[in-house]
């Protein structure tokens, strides 16, 4: 028997379709197409990328929709924004992730397609240091000169990117929008809220990873902020520093003792299994936003509302175990009718 695994979505495209006359001289757009993008798994986080448009089911608040277009191709344009950690909690580690995300930049950014990426930082204020651009040079440029100090306004980061630079144009050649946050999600400075933080990425249909800077047996209360956006947006956290010493065995009840670590701090041997984590944390989000399936349906009812709407993905696998990961919810674009003509304001407009 097939095994369903259902999870909550969120569009990643809205298209204008058609505009037609309506009452009073006025030309009311239809919004018809929304697009979900979707990662499968197996259970060894192997990317299963064999699957096609009949394996996928999905429902918009509850209603079964047809999906009606489908595409896997991974060379679909992607814009992506670099936003780093600039507090002073920041100082620790920050020269070996200066390194990783200069990594990420340029394999997201070969200048062979048609990929963009921005910079962006964050300490007691938000910063853009770079604008998109397909140049990865540029960005890795700006890392290499940034020093950390400060407090922490990271929810105000995420806002200001998610309006600023992910503005939607609709189909059929809008990239995928990811946000990239390097940090351990402590916000201490920001003027928005973590729920107007996430609501400005699901307007603007970005899907949030993150790259946790929190230590090995340290906890980060607010490294759960970090959560919580990749797993409302469709991403998901990658925690390196976690996983350098997974090959102990036992309870480690004191992890400031240097007995309990496979390595320890300071040699070539510690140096070379963070840079492989790290390493192997850059390549896992590259997989992820590169072999991701594109679902596309037409809404059962206009968008006219604004409000948010919840969307529901199954897929069919016989006898295999495995994850999909994807948004949780979306919300439409606002129509603004005038008279004589009508327009679809973009989802990331407040």
């Amino acid at each position: 028997m097939a095994r369903s695994l259902g999870f909550l979505l969120a569009l990643a495209v809205p298209a204008v379709a058609a505009q037609q006359p309506a009452p009073g001289g006025q030309i009311q757009v239809q919004v018809n197409v929304v697009n979900v993008p979707v990662t499968v798994t197996d259970a060894n986080d192997r990317f299963i990328m064999d699957l096609d448009k009949k394996d996928f089911r999905l429902w918009e608040d509850g209603k079964p929709v047809e999906v009606r277009y489908f595409t896997r191709d991974p060379k679909q344009p992607v814009t992506v924004g670099f936003l780093l950690d600039m507090s002073s909690t920041a100082k620790l580690y920050f020269k070996t992730y200066q390194d990783a995300i200069t990594d990420l930049a340029f394999n997201l950014l070969p200048g062979d397609n048609q990929n963009k990426g921005f910079l962006a930082t964050y300490s007691s204020t938000a910063d853009i240091l770079v604008k998109p651009t397909g140049d990865a040079d540029s960005i890795a440029e700006k890392i290499r000169k940034l020093k950390p100090g400060g407090g922490s306004a990271m929810l105000d980061a995420i806002y200001h990117a998610c309006t600023k630079y992910f503005v939607v144009k609709g189909q059929p050649n809008e990239p995928k929008r990811v946000l990239v946050v390097v940090g351990d999600g402590h916000d201490n400075a920001s003027k928005v809220s973590l729920e107007q933080a996430l609501e400005a990425a699901q307007r603007a249909q970005v899907v949030i990873y993150a790259v946790s800077t929190v230590a090995y047996g340290f906890h980060q209360p607010e490294e759960a902020n970090l959560v919580r956006l990749a797993e409302e947006t469709g991403g998901r956290v990658e925690r390196p520093l976690h996983k350098i010493h997974d090959k102990v065995s036992g309870y480690l009840s004191n992890p400031s003792d240097e007995g309990n670590y496979a390595y320890k701090v300071g040699t070539g041997q510690y140096a070379a299994e963070l840079s492989g984590k790290l390493y192997k944390a850059i390549l896992d989000i590259t997989g992820d936003i590169s072999h991701q399936y594109v679902l596309g349906y037409n809404p059962l009812t206009a968008f006219s509302d604004g409000k948010f709407r919840a969307i529901k993905v199954e897929v069919d696998l016989k006898d295999v175990a495995y994850k999909l990961r994807a948004r949780k919810g979306y919300f439409p674009p606002v129509v603004e009718k005038t008279a004589g003509s009508a327009t679809a304001a973009s989802p990331g407009a407040r």
